[in-house]
């Protein structure tokens, strides 16, 4: 077997993948001007935009979707539909969009659209949240389409993640609210309808300006451009807003896939900067949580310190965490959280939030076919903040993960990590596919390729496909260069697979002169494996079975032994040793990395006679 060392100063040169990766080179473009009059009293608004639309693929296209998420909050709705047949349904949803009288139902309605200023067919056919623009003209590959639009809306009820008046009694949490275009990439049209789910969107800019009543405070992704005309707590200090009865909100975001904001007149808003220069924003309301909110800022920038040392540097000048919405969701530049909490799960429900800032703000995997590459991986480094912040020595770092992911595998109810996000069977599974499982992923990594190495992947893996939308074999890429190692059985097994982790000592024999151990796997998912054996004195040994799959191993720790490997092929592993070793004791993955189904037999200890022999009943 070949020794795998983690070459940190070659990081540059290892990882120069992209002819073999899954991204093609290219991505669209988009650039959207939209002005935006609310009638808050009515919750409804007449919005007007223009689009400029990059074609950088190698197709041409005669039609462009754009996503209407607004009208799936009306009774018969494919959104609703699901919400109420499916086996566990969302509390939050359940039959509340039936139940939406018509002044609180969502809708968005296109009034007009033009192709560079010529009308044009606006098609929305059978599919309430996705309407299709047709072209006069062909849009050839690296050409532009102007497109302009004009619609009407009335913003839904709260229900899920949009709408007026939340639980909390927020006015406006306005997400997914403008028709937005579709992503197109080499895979095709992403136009999937609407169910409350995931997302997925193309790069742009946006420049917005929402015409609001006085009374309001909006927050949301973006710089504001007019932040003396607004006031509010944006005007510099000293000044004071110098706006009438209407506030002219004037945001301008470059290099982002969504747009998000939330108004109420009785928000409060507070502001801190951090040492590098990031302006954190928090609005919010003077509630029964004011407290934890007050405590929340110097926390957050403790928050985005610790992603910018273990992730990358946060790219924007402005974050800002908003009370709104149904629990918690990422945007852009922002996030809506349901405030009323502790201070503990206010922190944990902005450091979850906040970390979808980078794997989803920034790397915008499509979240729809790979939901645990942004769920999975955000939950993991909240746990690594969380862990440090809340020290539990009660509970592994990702011992959640763990308990909730093992509820379910090797127990033939579990679905792949593979399946698309709308079409999990059920709400349970989907949220330990994505959650649970896409953190077991990365944290099981480490013990596969070394926590160093994997550490290391992370931050390269956001350095080198920032603003790419990379999916699985990108991140596989990275990490196969820092390690040496051949990881395919990995992906292939966590993600393609519900295959399930499980070994077993099968036997432990003791004779003067030698010590025989044998173990198997009952599971379907080989593993390289750990093992540990301690003497009756308290001396202890540690080994590495690696596997003949990976081409290599991760780097030894200090004292540890390389032992032959493990195909995959042979059910059972034996291993003699030219010792006598009365007394001892066996281990199988001594620090629980592992996220094993049975690990009831995983540890054998025998008594101190010179003669001894352990062996698992049939």
């Amino acid at each position: 077997m070949k020794f795998q060392s983690l070459f940190l100063a070659g990081i540059g040169l290892i990882i120069t993948l992209q002819a073999q990766a899954q991204f093609p080179g290219w991505q669209q473009a988009v650039a959207y001007t939209m002005d935006i009059d609310v009638d808050a009293a009515s919750h409804s608004y007449d919005g007007e935009m223009s689009v400029m639309y990059t074609n950088n693929s190698p197709d041409a296209l005669d039609r462009i979707p754009f996503h209407l998420f607004f009208n799936a909050f009306q009774p018969g709705s494919m959104m609703d539909t699901r919400s109420r047949s499916i086996a566990d349904p969302d509390p939050r949803v359940g039959s509340r969009i039936a139940a939406l009288a018509p002044d609180e139902q969502g809708w968005i309605h296109v009034q007009s659209v033009k192709v560079w200023g010529q009308e044009a067919v606006w098609d929305q056919g059978e599919d309430e949240t996705i309407g299709w623009v047709s072209l006069p003209k062909t849009l050839k590959p690296g050409k532009k389409v102007k497109i302009e639009m004009q619609w009407n809306a009335q913003v839904p009820l709260q229900v899920r993640r949009s709408g007026w008046m939340n639980a909390q009694g927020v006015e406006l949490s306005m997400t997914q609210w403008y028709p937005k275009v579709c992503e197109y990439d080499h895979h095709g049209w992403h136009s999937n309808p609407y169910i409350g789910r995931e997302f997925h969107g193309v790069w742009g800019d946006f420049d917005v300006t929402i015409h609001l009543d006085s009374a309001y405070t909006v927050g949301g992704t973006g710089l504001l451009k007019n932040p003396n005309a607004c006031g509010h707590g944006y005007e510099a200090e000293g000044e004071t807003g110098e706006y009438g009865a209407v506030i002219h909100w004037h945001f301008i975001a470059k290099d982002v896939h969504d747009f998000a904001w939330a108004a109420d007149p009785d928000f409060l808003h507070r502001t801190r900067t951090m040492d590098n220069g990031t302006d954190l924003h928090f609005i919010y309301q003077n509630d029964t949580s004011y407290g934890a909110w007050e405590e929340l800022p110097a926390i957050c920038e403790r928050i985005f310190t610790y992603y910018n040392a273990h992730v990358g540097e946060y790219p924007y000048a402005q974050y800002t965490v908003i009370e709104g919405g149904d629990g918690g969701m990422e945007y852009p530049m922002c996030t809506l959280v349901r405030g009323n909490r502790s201070l503990m799960s206010l922190v944990g429900v902005t450091a979850h939030e906040a970390a979808h800032a980078w794997f989803q703000g920034v790397l915008a995997t499509n979240e729809s076919l790979h939901e645990w590459m942004d769920e999975g991986f955000t939950s993991w480094i909240e746990s690594e903040f969380m862990a440090e912040e809340y020290p539990n020595p009660e509970m592994p770092d990702h011992g959640w993960a763990y308990l909730g992911y093992l509820s379910v595998a090797g127990t033939g109810k579990e679905q792949a990590l593979s399946t698309h996000a709308d079409h999990y069977t059920t709400n349970r599974n989907y949220g330990l596919a994505a959650y649970s499982k896409g953190e077991v992923f990365l944290e099981m990594l480490g013990a596969v390729v070394g926590d160093d190495v994997r550490d290391a992947a992370v931050k390269a893996y956001f350095k080198e496909w920032g603003f790419r939308h990379p999916g699985p074999t990108d991140f596989k890429h990275v990490v196969e260069g820092l390690s040496g190692l051949e990881l395919d059985w990995y992906f292939q097994y966590m993600v393609h697979s519900t295959a399930y982790i499980d070994f077993a000592i099968d036997e432990v024999r003791v004779t003067t002169d030698s010590t025989f151990i044998t173990l198997s796997r009952p599971g379907s998912m080989p593993m390289p494996l750990e093992l540990r054996i301690t003497s009756a004195s308290g001396v202890s040994q540690d080994y590495l079975i690696p596997m003949r799959l990976m081409q290599g191993h991760r780097a030894l720790g200090e004292g540890e032994i390389l032992l032959e490997d493990w195909p995959w092929t042979e059910p059972t592993y034996h291993l003699a040793l030219p010792v006598s070793m009365p007394g001892l004791t066996v281990e199988l993955d001594p620090e629980r990395k592992f996220a094993e189904t049975e690990g009831g037999d995983n540890t054998v200890a025998l008594p101190v006679e010179v003669l001894q022999s352990w062996k698992a009943k049939n």
